[in-house]
């Protein structure tokens, strides 16, 4: 079964806002829609690592479990439908299309969209709020690489439509607030699960990422995991503000893959829990900070195999929401869109962020956030001011 396409976009008429852009793309990471879908695309997800069917079979045994679906396509429609909601309460006409890296709508569909409605300066949004190799230079990457194909990517960058990208806000107000009220829901289902909310820890979750690519997202103005701690203590300041009790936390990854011998960040959920069980801990809040949405990362990762190795350890634990269409989040991306556009236009901005980092930058800097620490990709990507390598 297949995700109903989404009403097609129109250029806006009078003058918005959103100017010089005239249209917005939502750019996602893309997922099967069926079984027949699941190993096809993870060819795509692992193209160029030479990975034989056969072992693609058994990583997805994740989507099979899920009936070969995974739920981001209709999580990225509804949050392309809560975007074209917030722009059209504002009074801003600008169409949102949606495209993907690794299954349809893919990158070049988007590209075919968006020449269909006579865009010529697209931003994008990306659904990764983390500054990384695979939260923002592989888009950019990608978009490159497609526009090069279709015979659009010159020394400046495309001779098609033009694309900007709106700069990583893990964080943005709109991102964390929409984080700080996920984790108190979660508080509150773990009191009504008969936890102990007082002493309860709350761990923030992310995707692993390889060491040297860790390493290499430095030049960003702080590392993917710094990133997140930085985050992590805000949310959960706030959230104990709010509950009157202290909030202890910690941050722990999964869905780490590649060979053992590679060292990806640690610790993985699962080590976590079963270290501070021993430790004599029985109640615990998940957060997925590191995810804008309840996709199989979520729903295997943690809704499965985290929550099992909870209940295994007996532990009362609850797995906190995402932002997804959260009001604070989705008014939040909006926020960001318009910023950039200033920017875009020339003007003085003053960037909105929380914590103890800087806005990250709305053109990324030439070589980065690399696959690999100090190893140059050589494939273009595309920045805002034209390409960087």
């Amino acid at each position: 079964m297949s995700v109903s396409p989404a009403a097609p976009a129109t250029i806006p008429t009078q003058p918005s806002p959103a100017l010089p852009y005239d249209a917005l793309l939502l750019y996602s990471f893309g997922g099967p829609n069926e079984p027949a879908d699941v190993v096809p695309f993870l060819r795509n997800v692992t193209a160029g690592k030479g990975i034989p069917d056969a072992r693609l079979e058994e990583v997805g045994e994740h989507y099979y479990g899920f009936g070969g679906k995974s739920p981001i396509n209709e999580q990225n429609l509804a949050l392309k439908t809560a975007l074209e909601t917030e722009l059209a309460a504002r009074g801003i006409e600008l169409p949102v299309v949606w495209g993907n890296r690794n299954w349809a709508p893919y990158t070049d569909d988007a590209i075919t969209e968006l020449e269909e409605i006579g865009a010529k300066r697209a931003v994008a949004l990306v659904t990764s709020a983390y500054s990384s190799y695979s939260g923002c230079r592989q888009y950019r990457e990608d978009l490159a690489v497609v526009l090069d194909k279709r015979g659009q990517l010159g020394e400046e960058g495309s001779t098609g439509v033009e694309f900007d990208k709106v700069r990583s806000y893990f964080n943005h107000p709109g991102f964390v607030e929409a984080n700080v009220d996920a984790v108190l829901d979660g508080y509150r289902a773990l009191a009504d699960k008969g936890g102990d909310a007082a002493a309860a820890k709350l761990i923030f979750v992310t995707h692993s990422i390889p060491d040297t690519m860790e390493a290499a997202s430095r030049v960003s103005q702080a590392t993917y995991s710094q990133q997140h701690l930085d985050v992590g203590e805000l949310i959960a300041s706030r959230a104990s503000a709010i509950l009157r009790h202290p909030v202890e936390w910690e941050l722990a990854y999964c869905s780490r893959s590649g060979p053992p011998s590679q060292p990806w960040l640690e610790p993985d959920i699962n080590d976590l829990l079963t270290e501070r069980a021993g430790e004599g801990l029985r109640d615990v809040v998940m957060a997925p900070i590191g995810f804008v949405s309840d996709h199989m990362e979520v729903a295997y990762d943690l809704d499965t195999e985290a929550m099992a190795t909870a209940t295994e350890l007996g532990m009362t634990a609850v797995r906190a929401g995402t932002v997804g269409t959260r009001e604070p989040f989705v008014r939040g991306l909006v926020d960001l869109v318009l910023e950039r556009a200033a920017i875009a236009r020339g003007e003085d901005v003053d960037e909105a962020v929380v914590g103890t980092l800087p806005p990250f930058r709305s053109v990324c800097a030439p070589n980065c956030c690399l696959r690999r620490d100090g190893e140059p990709s050589g494939v273009p990507a595309l920045c805002g001011s034209g390409l960087a390598v």
